[in-house]
């Protein structure tokens, strides 16, 4: 159960080439949790734990990489052509279902969010770089921070 008198702990977000090149500033001690689907051995490396249920849906993802990969054919560059590939396929409401919908992911959010509210510092992390892609990380930062507010 939740100690209401702690503090809670920070939650940002980044993308795993800034921790691998230490180009992101993170809050000390945080947790690293990745949140993607197929994550490489590589990744695994790179955080401390990685939690699949809160990564987009398969087909979502494979859809998106297919128009992305249209629109590069059709000579737009790569970030221009991700993010309009998020548009056409509608990502972050689709996302945002799917974050609503699944009952794993519904339990994945609430136990992130009890980690927060018991102190721990989460820091979600992809492959992205959002500096110039969208990315849905960020999304789900913001409806972790959208839950606790509502669950105070």
């Amino acid at each position: 159960m939740t100690d209401s008198g702690s503090t809670p702990g920070s939650l940002s977000d980044t993308y795993v080439a800034a921790i691998q090149h230490d180009l992101a500033s993170l809050p000390p001690e945080s947790t690293l949790v990745g949140v993607v689907r197929r994550p490489t051995g590589w990744f695994h490396g790179a955080v401390d734990e990685n939690v699949p249920q809160l990564a987009p849906p398969a087909d979502l993802l494979e859809e998106t990489k297919r128009a992305e990969t249209d629109l590069k054919r059709r000579g737009i560059c790569d970030e221009e052509a991700h993010n309009a590939a998020w548009d056409q396929v509608g990502f972050e409401s689709r996302y945002e279902a799917h974050l609503d919908s699944s009952a794993d992911t519904q339990e994945a959010i609430d136990a992130l969010a009890d980690r927060l509210r018991d102190g721990e510092s989460i820091t979600l992390v992809c492959f992205e770089n959002t500096a110039k892609k969208r990315c849905h990380r960020t999304t789900l930062r913001e409806r972790l921070e959208d839950h606790l507010e509502r669950t105070e």
